[in-house]
């Protein structure tokens, strides 16, 4: 099974989901036949990192939202992250633009790294507050989980890798993602949102009982088979 996952590094949700699916996959007796692949996309492809205003403030202005509004918001998400796990400080978060970290992303899951440096990147976010817009930043990371963080630094110097960031944002359009985490499984359902680790595990039984099935009859009459895109609102995962 394959479970394609567009999720952006600054996206508070995309981490509480990760760990939820994660969570389901403990329970999931395939869990050996599933791959994972992170697809890049940027919740906020025009965000610049502004030195001395911290994430509220730049928050509270690009969105038009009181800053003590802000505050009680993202108090709200650290709250839910808690309970999956994590620990996002927010008052000492950086907003920053993560084009570069998507392309070292991709860098990395052609080094076989994909999941590591996702995970790398996803903590040093939220809970250590590092800025992933910068290349030294993005390459000390990057060796952290294994990767040669002087190749890292040469990359970021060039265009690399950036087509293959495009080219995952375009195909989140073609299929209706509106927004991030945005699972796939398969090519075939698609689950929108951090949802429970009791959504996922149905989702995964269901697929994996699907395919089963597909196969076994495929086998005795093959063919190629025809699969679509589809959203949880949709199609019946129960």
């Amino acid at each position: 099974m394959k479970i394609e996952i567009w999720s952006d590094f600054v996206c508070p949700f995309c981490f509480i989901g990760k760990r939820r699916l994660e969570k389901a996959l403990d329970g999931f007796s395939n869990k050996e036949s599933v791959t994972i692949e992170y697809m890049s996309y940027q919740l906020d492809p025009t965000a610049k990192h502004i030195p001395g205003k911290d994430f509220y403030e730049t928050f509270s202005e690009l969105k038009g939202i009181p800053l003590e509004q802000v505050k009680q918001m993202n108090q709200q998400v650290a709250e839910q992250a808690r309970t999956e796990g994590l620990d996002y400080h927010f008052e000492t978060m950086q907003y920053v633009n993560t084009f570069d970290a998507h392309r070292v992303a991709q860098l990395a899951a052609r080094k076989g790294k994909g999941n590591e440096i996702t995970e790398r990147f996803l903590y040093a976010y939220f809970t250590e507050s590092e800025q992933l817009s910068d290349h030294e930043t993005l390459a000390k990371l990057a060796d952290e989980v294994g990767l040669d963080g002087l190749e890292v630094k040469e990359m970021l110097q060039t265009e690399k890798y950036s087509q293959q960031v495009k080219e995952d944002i375009a195909i989140a359009r073609e299929i209706g993602v509106q927004g991030v985490p945005f699972f796939v499984f398969n090519e075939k359902y698609a689950v929108s949102g951090a949802q429970s680790s009791d959504i996922f595990s149905e989702v995964l039984e269901k697929v994996w009982e699907e395919e089963m099935h597909e196969s076994a009859l495929q086998a005795k009459n093959p063919k190629k088979a025809e699969t679509s895109y589809c959203t949880d609102e949709d199609c019946d995962i129960k």
